[in-house]
């Protein structure tokens, strides 16, 4: 049985990064700067999906993790390359977390020849950590 993360024989990983983010500092970024924080950093669709938890910011953290280490198999990081709002996290049908590229970020994944990006996401009440790997 083949996985939907299973690379294919002879795939190549084109890149690999991981990030860990205190909850607390996010946290206190929203509460310092409000829904302007939220904006410069979260889609309007992660910022409903997390909003709706009763403690919002351990998902939050989560989703920060997973942009920087997005960012980070791209060799890159956060810059003119790749922005924090052309990297979503989304949910796919058995509630896994999926990486959809927005603006920037599609064209940087076509330019290095990669197909997709897998993560993997985990956090605590004080941290949260992402693991994205691009394959070919």
């Amino acid at each position: 049985m083949t996985l939907p993360l299973d690379i294919p024989h002879g795939g190549k990983v084109l890149g690999m990064g991981c990030d860990l983010a205190e909850v607390e500092r996010i946290q206190k970024a929203h509460e310092r700067h409000g829904q302007s924080f939220l904006d410069k950093v979260y889609t309007a669709a992660e910022q409903e999906y997390c909003l709706q938890q009763a403690n919002p910011y351990p998902s939050l953290a989560a989703r920060w993790a997973a942009k920087e280490a997005v960012a980070k198999a791209f060799t890159t990081g956060v810059s003119e390359h790749i922005g924090l709002l052309s990297i979503e996290i989304t949910k796919g049908p058995r509630s896994e977390p999926q990486v959809q590229l927005l603006e920037n970020g599609q064209k940087l994944l076509e330019q290095i020849g990669g197909t997709e990006i897998n993560i993997s996401l985990s956090h605590t009440r004080e941290i949260a950590m992402a693991v994205a790997v691009i394959v070919e």
